[in-house]
């Protein structure tokens, strides 16, 4: 049906491997931002980020023909990027398995 607009909204919570509180107040913003910027460049759309030194919470509105899985995966594994590549923790940082 022309002009039909489908859009999937949902909330995702991961952690921190081993629930550690390492996310840090002082760059903890700039992780949000990039997490937004990762949705967005998957053309969706971030509607809130936010967390806990332990976890994230990611509330998005996706399209259905999404993969939540996918970019799920795609958010852990570029978010860990760039806590890596920035050096804002000690040691390797990785998010727990699953979501």
């Amino acid at each position: 049906m022309p002009g039909t607009f489908s859009q999937i909204y949902i909330q995702v919570v991961f952690a921190v491997k081993g629930r550690e509180n390492i996310i840090s107040s002082k760059w903890e913003n700039d992780l949000y931002k990039y997490i937004a910027g990762i949705i967005k460049g998957k053309e969706q759309k971030p509607i809130i980020i936010n967390g806990m030194p332990d976890h994230v919470h990611v509330f998005m509105g996706i399209r259905p023909s999404v993969s939540i899985s996918d970019m799920v995966r795609d958010i852990k594994n570029n978010s860990a990027n760039f806590i890596n590549e920035n050096k804002l923790v000690n040691g390797k940082f990785s998010w727990q398995e699953g979501y």
